[in-house]
């Protein structure tokens, strides 16, 4: 407002008032239209180099399972690269005993599959049947059953093509898998020197802020990893022990494809419990796989409303559609690994944002500053507390000493 005159104070326009309101706008539109521009660059990017970014996004979740027994072993003074790789060849081992038992169990449950297989076809037949689906009058159900092998028969091209394609995947997803593992060894050896190292690229202003939000986000990631891995655990636990009650074939691989699945929310527990139905139904009847759908209906239940409230709470703070849409989004763009990635990565964005929010309520006086002045060391051998700030890091002490080996014991050479 203006003062005329007459000391008088003129109120603006009408005009003014408009023209001030689409000045605004127009302004915070191109800001608001760059910003999307950069963000689908980095996106553009991040496709054409995925099969580089998806070995470093692995291997970072790799980093947070094997980074605590590391830590453990660098603080009782063993090398770095001795702790990362005596960790990482202990893992391989179990995860290939594990294999070699999933091998051997799906190899015998097979035969016992197929000798049930004839009775609970004939149950299902019988199911089909009869009321209310009515599909046996006529010959109805044998039709559909032409039907589909006449199009099988008819697909068989198809169906090889997609067996082929699917062997590269294979090739491509091994190749994946070890560069991932090589990756996470380096990053459990090397990790606690990262933080001081980029303070010293970007300066001590805002590599405190970098330091501050990556090590948030390592405690978001890590809590997410270890949250999911007791919830999927409970839950394959739970499912296996009733399959093998019921005594339903391939209850240990059924087991193991649900504590997996239980890595991807909502969607996993779907496709393991609708897999463990079949199975039940194929080779156990109708009757055996209701009781199976009960069973992981009660622990989902149980998952949901008891389990992930009580464990998710301080580890993601993100809403179950966020979590859908998420994982809806990175499966269809990615894929599998989309889809186990895109919890992770919707939980950090979100990390970021509320570290601006804090900075933002810090410059117009709403709230405390964000602690930032030592920000935490990624990765560093000490405990990390609930908000993500670890506490004795080594990388601190180094900083202190002015040591180029951040998160070194003494007495241990570098690797």
């Amino acid at each position: 407002m203006d003062a005329r005159p007459d000391g008088a104070v003129r109120r603006p326009s009408r005009g003014d008032v408009i023209a001030h309101g689409l000045m605004w706008a127009s302004r915070w539109s191109l800001r608001f239209t760059i910003v999307v521009i950069g963000l689908y660059l980095l996106w553009y990017v991040m496709g054409l180099l995925w099969v580089i970014v998806l070995p470093v996004l692995l291997a970072i979740i790799i980093a947070t399972v094997a980074w605590p027994p590391v830590a453990w072993m660098r603080r009782h003074g063993a090398p770095p690269a001795v702790a990362a790789g005596l960790v990482m060849l202990l893992g391989l081992a179990l995860l290939g005993l594990l294999s070699l038992l999933l091998a051997r169990s799906i190899s015998g449950g097979i035969p016992e599959i197929a000798s049930r297989a004839g009775s609970g076809i004939a149950s299902i037949q019988r199911w089909v049947a009869g009321p209310p689906l009515n599909l046996g009058a006529g010959g109805q159900f044998d039709a559909v059953l032409a039907e589909i092998t006449t199009k099988l028969q008819q697909s068989i091209t198809v169906i090889v093509t997609s067996v082929a394609s699917g062997v590269g995947v294979v090739a491509s997803s091994v190749v994946t898998a070890l560069l991932a593992i090589v990756l996470a060894f380096l990053f459990v050896k090397d990790g606690p020197r990262f933080l001081p190292w980029l303070r010293g690229v970007v300066g001590h202003g805002p590599g405190a802020h970098l330091a501050e939000l990556l090590g948030r986000i390592w405690a978001t990631v890590s809590g997410f990893v270890y949250t999911q891995a007791v919830v999927a655990l409970i839950d394959s636990v739970l499912i296996g022990l009733g399959l093998v009650i019921l005594d339903v074939p391939l209850a240990l691989p059924l087991a193991v494809l649900t504590f997996l699945g239980g890595f991807i929310p909502i969607v996993g527990a779907l496709v393991a419990g609708a897999l463990a139905v079949l199975v039940a139904l194929v080779s156990n009847g109708f009757t055996t796989a209701l009781i199976v759908l009960a069973i992981i209906l009660v622990v989902q239940q149980l998952e949901g409303n008891v389990l992930q409230p009580i464990l998710q709470s301080r580890s993601l703070s993100l809403h179950a559609a966020i979590v859908l849409l998420a994982v809806t989004a990175g499966g269809s763009l990615y894929g599998i690994g989309g889809a186990f990635l895109a919890v992770p990565a919707v939980a950090a964005a979100a990390v970021v944002l509320r570290y601006f929010g804090e900075l933002i309520d810090e410059r117009t006086g709403e709230g405390p500053p964000p602690d930032s002045t030592d920000g935490p060391e990624l990765g560093a051998p000490g405990e990390v507390t609930p908000v993500g700030r670890p506490v004795g890091t080594a990388g601190e002490e180094a900083e202190r000493e002015g040591s180029a080996d951040a998160g070194v014991p003494p007495g241990t050479s570098r690797s």
